[in-house]
């Protein structure tokens, strides 16, 4: 039975935020988090969140002091993968969707964004493909600024399939939008200062590689920053309080590391790294609804942070000295920093969102009230050395009440494979960790947060240093004796689902078997694809080519290193999952595999998600995928 919203807002305020601890299944680790997505107000006064209750998807606003909900809203089919406040009465909603395009080949990931009037209840789409603007677009949900009586927004779209202009947006009821600036082909960002008053525009030209900035001055556009690269060196992130400079992200010369810094609107003069560490990266932003800077983030373990406010810096050191074993993650915030919402992982929690306020922190909700303290696994930190000299930093997941001595083991390598993973609750970690094994992620060479040369070490060592990367980590362990290195198996997903083929076809004595989620099986067609899809003149493809085969390597090196062609030398039995609508990785990787293994008579088991993405977002897919590993591994392993 599926309660009416009325009722289930009286449910909402009933419901204990924590729950006695009952045996966990692996549907329990499968489910998305019951509340997520938590906002506060400009005022600090409400909060927004998602929450899942008898199996509705809603959209919960509440008032903070009296504990009164304000609104409900059914987002099921809105499916939000982002929101916030522009003001106490109103919320943008973005969402995502996959999708056909009337008049355009396959499928397509659609971005849209929603306003949520808490007044009256009514929420629009704000954009529409077709309603003003060209019908072909698939980008339709990002603000770059937001009118100072919050009635509009400045977003960019194309207006043709050669024209990418700014425009101003209806908050307050669908309307077609006005062009604020007409763009280019190749613009690709705008930020606007007060009211929509133009700055700056970006461009990138894939044909010819060239990236500019250009000021807006006196009505015209000023070129004031130019690079030729097949990839984009540089990010611009940003403004200044002051509205005279950009903020841009691109890498240290003295050490290497990604850093911060400022090119002024009136001559591109390019500042000093502001925010710079030679320990680690500065991995994004923090910002306003008009992407004014406040600070950034740094990369590693566990997030860090630093602000342009010294007494921000301190308010912020306060918060981990009171809870030093979390990992926080700055989620929201007031415009004046007096009220925070932190995302807590670690410690022995499955995920909880704090406040704080008044120089007090208060507990908003549990993500996963079903996963108890007791239930969640500890993790770890290590290094290693592997084979060539190079420290290899890494995450354990142990499984709780079991000494760390001969376990049977769970090789989790990341995707990517510019990526890292994180302290957090790793809702696969924790199944695996759960069923008594240990799950190792090692971040090996390639990964991104541990500096440049870590990061260019992986370049063109696909199938080769990467993964032996991950072989040393077991031969690491199994030496300390933590490991039984006959009872190990390798899980990944998309390039990590690539690394856990790669283990069964380069490395076949190391692993007892392997499941490939969303994973690469076929090097040259991806690329194929990839060409097909963005021309192969994109920066994409570029990317692709400089992560694989460093622009160096023999003819034949990408065959060479896809486990499609060294299926014969594969012993363990593979388990394949992929999401039908996976457009980053696409559906025949792991469907010609399947045929190839089948063929060559291996042991091969090929699960198909429905409607399934690339992260497994879907939680009945989730599900579905969890329920086979489950399956699959204890039979191996």
């Amino acid at each position: 039975m599926k309660f009416p919203l009325w009722i289930l807002g009286a449910l909402i305020l009933l419901i204990n935020s924590s729950v006695s601890a009952a045996k966990l299944t692996y549907a329990d680790y499968a489910d998305l988090p019951e509340k997520s997505m938590v906002v506060i107000s400009p005022s600090g006064t409400k909060m927004a969140y998602r929450q899942i209750i008898d199996g509705r998807d809603i959209l919960v606003v509440r008032d903070i002091k009296h504990s009164s909900i304000i609104r409900l809203l059914s987002v099921e089919e809105v499916n939000p993968d982002n929101m916030y406040f522009i003001d106490d009465n109103r919320l943008i909603l973005v969402a995502s969707k996959n999708s056909r395009l009337f008049g355009f080949r396959g499928r397509h990931d659609i971005s849209v964004a929603y306003s949520f009037n808490l007044d009256n209840g009514k929420i629009h789409q704000v954009m529409t493909a077709g309603h003003g603007i060209y019908r072909g677009q698939t980008s339709l949900g990002r603000i770059v600024g937001i009118s100072s009586d919050h009635k509009h927004a400045y977003m960019p779209a194309w207006q043709s399939e050669s024209t990418y202009s700014l425009l101003k947006v209806n908050l307050t009821k669908r309307r077609k939008p006005k062009v604020h600036k007409k763009g280019t082909s190749d613009t690709v960002d705008y930020f606007v200062g007060n009211n929509g008053k133009l700055l700056a525009r970006e461009r990138y030209n894939n044909d010819t590689n060239i990236h500019t900035l250009e000021a807006w001055q006196d009505d015209s556009w000023v070129s004031i920053f130019k690079d030729e690269a097949e990839v984009q060196r540089v990010s611009f992130v940003g403004v200044t309080p002051d509205r005279e400079k950009l903020v841009m992200i691109r890498q240290d010369a003295t050490h290497g590391r990604w850093a911060y810094y400022t090119i002024a609107l009136k001559d591109g003069v390019i500042s000093k790294p502001l925010f710079s560490r030679e320990d680690k990266d500065v991995e994004n932003v923090l910002t306003d609804i008009n992407r004014v800077v406040y600070g950034v983030r740094y990369s590693g373990f566990k997030p860090s942070y630093e602000f342009f406010d010294t007494k921000l810096n301190a308010r912020i050191r306060g918060i981990n000295a009171a809870l030093p074993n979390s990992a926080l993650t700055i989620y929201d915030y007031t415009p004046d920093w007096s009220s925070i919402v932190l995302h807590s992982d670690g410690d022995g929690n499955s995920g909880q969102f704090i406040r704080y306020h008044k120089s007090k922190l208060d507990l908003l909700a549990h993500a996963r009230p079903k996963i108890t303290s007791e239930q969640v696994n500890r993790v770890q930190e290590i290094s290693y050395k592997a084979r060539d000299g190079l420290a290899i930093p890494t995450l354990l997941t142990v499984p709780n009440n079991t000494p760390l001595v001969n376990l049977p083991a769970i090789v989790m390598p990341h995707g990517g494979p510019e990526a890292y993973d994180k302290i957090s609750f790793d809702w696969l970690a924790q199944y695996f960790s759960g069923q008594g094994y240990l799950v190792i992620q090692p971040q090996f060479r390639g990964s991104k947060g541990f500096g440049n040369d870590h990061l260019l070490k992986g370049r063109g060592e696909w199938g080769r240093k990467m993964q032996d990367d991950l072989t040393d980590a077991v031969n690491f362990l199994a030496e300390e004796g933590k490991v039984d290195a006959k009872r190990v198996c390798i899980v990944g997903v998309s390039y990590g689902g690539y690394a856990a083929l790669a283990g069964a076809a380069f490395t076949p004595d190391v692993y007892k078997c392997v499941v490939s989620i969303n994973g690469v099986s076929d090097i040259p067609r991806m690329l194929k694809d990839d060409r097909r899809r963005y021309g192969r003149n994109h920066w994409v493809v570029s990317y692709w080519g400089r992560v694989i085969s460093n622009g160096k390597l023999e003819k034949n090196h990408l065959k060479r290193i896809s486990p499609i062609n060294a299926i014969d030398n594969i012993n363990a039995p593979v388990l394949l999952i992929h999401g039908e609508h996976d457009l980053i990785v696409p559906f025949n990787q792991s469907d010609n595999m399947f045929d190839e293994m089948e063929d060559a008579g291996k042991q091969v088991t090929f699960v198909e998600l429905e409607d399934g993405n690339h992260h497994l977002s879907n939680a009945e897919n989730r599900a579905k995928a969890l329920e086979a590993i489950d399956k699959f591994v204890k039979q191996h392993l």
